[in-house]
């Protein structure tokens, strides 16, 4: 899993293997050290709820957990549908802005690095340079 922050925007990138785990009810997490100190750390963490009807943020000690509606997950996972987003009110703050969205693979990387990411779905279109 794959985190990007940027303002109060938190965007989510979730390969296919986690969205198999996702889907099987596991909760998935990554933790950044930034020191020795075992304070000196960030984890975030994706899981889905059965009794939620929107997306939500839950975050305490060093710790963000995204939740998800069980539902939205499941028709998610085994769809087409390229993510899930929303926006979560933080009250006289303004806004958080959330996208949880399948990893797909990059056009200009390798075999490799693209393991375990969707097919990307402009796999396959070339530019086409003087052509009408």
């Amino acid at each position: 899993m794959k985190v990007r922050i940027k303002g109060d925007s938190l965007r989510l990138r979730i390969s296919r293997s986690e969205v198999e785990r996702l889907l099987e009810g596991d909760c998935l997490e990554e933790t950044i050290h930034f020191a020795p100190d075992e304070c000196a750390r960030f984890t975030y963490a994706l899981q889905q709820d059965r009794l939620i009807g929107e997306p939500t943020v839950e975050y305490t000690e060093n710790r963000a957990t995204v939740v998800i509606p069980a539902d939205r997950a499941n028709a998610w996972g085994i769809s087409d549908q390229v993510g899930i987003a929303a926006d979560i009110d933080l009250g006289n703050i303004g806004s958080l802005a959330l996208l949880i969205e399948k990893d797909f693979a990059c056009l200009d990387r390798s075999d490799e690095d693209n393991h375990d990411t969707f097919p990307n779905p402009n796999a396959g279109t070339a530019c086409q340079v003087g052509q009408s």
